[in-house]
């Protein structure tokens, strides 16, 4: 049986339109097919398997991506098999861009889905939207294999029993940082939590909704990496401590790329002191070729002495009339 079937390109539609808009453009049996086949979780959990010709005709309307430079999609991809094409078709719905994931997550080739919809309605039961759905499969695919048993209802535990955050924020919390999903409870989030509690993070409001990532990154080969770096140019144990917990994206920085040019910047060209981080350790979040040198070039054409805060955090309207006023605010 054959369908006449109009669609436009997936991706767009979806990113565009609401998920029915996609369907009314095909016949009433075409939509039902594909409807059902979807990740995407409904009131019943029925499957109905769509027809290959409409599979072919679906796929065949994605737009040009990482998907067509995927192994799967040879000269002869219309070979692939039809469980594959239908997870294809799941998520490019979903907004999900299908060739990234299946490349970043090998293991999407294998998984059922039924094993999908699972993990879908399990994160729909905790509260996430099918709207954020793009996004946090999209950074982080690998969530799409999880085991809910074993790898999923633990970090919920662990934000409701640990972090103290109540079913109705399970949503803002992983929007905010996904990979919280991905994450080994005993081997990463609770290490990182404790060691962050021994620094002096005390407020598990603010690691929860505002620095949610500190939670997912190497106590050994992040956080105690930044603390030793910043110890390496002059500062005391309590000093870098004290630097952290006043700017906490400190932790994020890359010590290669942001630390060491921009110190190297503040110690050679702008005859910068300790001292000055020390108070203004936000130094480190600024650009250094579109903030910081550029702001430094106009002080000293201006001869104004200004402070590390004012110069850099001032619009730049403030920043010429500090200027203009000879750095008297």
């Amino acid at each position: 049986m054959s369908h006449d079937i109009q669609i436009r390109p997936i991706r767009s539609v979806f990113g565009q339109e609401s998920l029915s808009s996609c369907f009314s453009t095909m016949s009433a049996a075409a939509a039902s097919a594909l409807q059902s086949s979807m990740c995407v979780s409904s009131q019943k959990p029925s499957f109905a398997p769509i027809d290959s010709q409409e599979a072919n005709t679906l796929l065949a309307a994605k737009p040009k991506s990482l998907l067509h430079k995927h192994p799967l999609y040879s000269s002869a991809h219309h070979n692939l098999s039809f469980q594959i094409k239908e997870k294809i078709l799941c998520l490019e719905i979903m907004g999900i861009d299908s060739g990234k994931a299946l490349s970043l997550n090998p293991s999407l080739h294998s998984t059922s889905l039924d094993s999908l919809r699972s993990i879908i309605s399990f994160l729909q039961s905790k509260g996430i939207h099918q709207k954020d759905f793009a996004r946090i499969f999209g950074m982080c695919p690998k969530i799409l294999t999880s085991n809910i048993r074993t790898d999923l209802n633990p970090v919920f535990s662990f934000l409701s029993q640990d972090l103290k955050v109540p079913e109705n924020n399970y949503r803002k919390v992983i929007n905010k940082c996904p990979r919280l999903l991905t994450s080994s409870v005993r081997d990463q989030l609770k290490p990182a939590l404790f060691y962050l509690q021994r620094l002096g993070f005390k407020d598990l409001e603010a690691l929860a909704y505002q620095d949610p990532v500190l939670l997912v990154s190497s106590v050994e080969l992040t956080l105690i990496s930044k603390l030793k770096f910043l110890e390496s140019i002059g500062f005391s144990t309590n000093e870098a401590k004290s630097m952290v917990l006043r700017c906490p994206g400190l932790f994020t920085f890359s010590i290669e790329n942001n630390y060491k040019p921009k110190f190297e910047y503040l110690n050679d060209e702008m005859n910068g002191t300790l001292e000055e981080l020390k108070e203004f350790p936000q130094f480190f979040a600024f650009s250094l070729e579109k903030r910081i040198k550029p702001r430094h070039i106009e002080v000293m054409r201006s001869g104004v002495k200004l402070p590390l805060a004012d110069m850099l955090k001032s619009t730049d309207e403030e920043f010429k009339e500090l200027l203009r006023q000879g750095g008297n605010s």
